[in-house]
């Protein structure tokens, strides 16, 4: 019987490569730091973060935590030092994945962070409960992509998988520009409060909420900016358009409308999805399929199309000839729509609740 614990390479040993190194420790892995920052690399080492330092290297998985000008150099060393499998963590997905051609890689988002900088605050539960995209592109071999949705999984997070130029819109709307928002905000308020000293100690419990985001590192968003920012400065376009109506509607003093407005809001907001359901509400759907590259991303992105989540995932592969088939789960009330939306597509599904 092996033994021996699987091997991982993590690059850059940051707040959010700690605490992959970490989660990844916990799961039993051997872990070595790639972190060209030598007080960096001895504070992982202290930390319990890594299991030793060292370079690009044959490993079972290999995650590039760099900045994400970075990312792309970064993930090409890794394959050729003969990683098995690569992801990475980076905030946007179109241009590293256009980048890298190799069936080994899987390009990845955790939406998780901390008003902590840098590897002191790691923490192996940070992506506990977080959604962690996978974007594969149309190299990325199956059984890469499952393993690495196996591995983030194991942290306690939910994977979604969708093409990387629509994370890439959708993150403007959902994480870049949020933060800028509150950058913004947090700036006024700074700025009034040189007058009325006593703005910042009045900040309640909504302010907060709302600019919490703007103590995340700034280091890491000019290049985020730089990378993605025709999704960003569209999305800002309409918040500027958004904001531009809602002052109207203040200024007329025309309450039904703000009301309708704010109703609006918090309905949409009630209305975010929270956690897992439990195991009676969900339902096994049964996709047979052609045993080729692909099919598990082709069925994965068209459930996050459909806005259906996979609680779980796996590949029967058959003895028979080149046919499978793919088992997710999925919350029963969505079944129908995800087995709809299978058959437009040309697959003949099979759905049953579970026991």
């Amino acid at each position: 019987m092996n033994t021996t614990p699987p091997i991982a390479s993590i690059v850059g040993v940051g707040l959010i490569g700690g605490s992959i190194g970490m989660a990844l420790r916990e799961g039993g892995w051997r872990v070595i730091g790639v972190e060209s920052d030598p007080v960096r690399a001895e504070r992982a080492l202290e930390l319990g973060v890594v299991d030793e330092i060292g370079d690009h290297s044959q490993c079972d998985l290999a995650v590039v935590a760099t900045p994400v000008r970075s990312i792309p150099e970064a993930v090409q060393r890794s394959l050729d030092a003969g990683a098995v499998v690569v992801t990475d963590v980076g905030g946007v997905k179109a241009p590293v994945a256009a980048a890298i051609s190799d069936p080994r890689f899987v390009p990845g988002h955790p939406m998780a962070g901390s008003e902590q900088d840098g590897v002191d605050g790691a923490s192996p539960d940070l992506f506990r409960g977080a959604r962690w995209v996978l974007t594969p592109s149309p190299t990325t071999a199956d059984e890469n992509l499952k393993y690495v949705r196996d591995v983030v999984t194991g942290f306690g997070a939910q994977v979604m998988v969708m093409a990387p130029d629509r994370h890439d819109s959708l993150v403007a709307v959902v994480s870049h520009v949020p933060h800028l928002t509150a950058a913004t905000l947090m700036r006024l308020a700074d700025g009034r409060a040189t007058e009325h000293r006593a703005l910042l100690r009045l900040a309640a419990g909504g302010f907060r909420d709302m600019t919490r985001v703007a103590a995340g590192h700034p280091a890491i968003w000019p290049d985020i900016c730089a990378e993605n920012s025709v999704a960003i400065v569209d999305v800002l376009d309409e918040l500027v358009s958004e904001l531009s109506g809602l002052r109207e509607v203040v200024s007329d003093g025309d309450q039904a409308q703000l009301l309708a407005h704010l109703t609006a809001a918090r309905t949409a907001r009630r209305n975010l999805p929270t956690t897992a359901p439990i195991p009676e509400d969900v339902s096994e759907i049964r996709i047979p399929v052609r045993d080729q590259q692909g099919e598990i991303a082709a069925i994965a992105t068209l459930a996050s199309d459909l806005d259906v989540n996979i609680y779980d995932l796996e590949i029967a592969h058959s003895s028979e000839g080149p046919r499978g088939v793919v088992v997710i789960l999925v919350d029963t009330a969505m079944s129908e729509r995800i087995v709809g939306g299978l058959m437009a597509v040309g697959y003949r599904p099979s759905a049953r609740p579970l026991d």
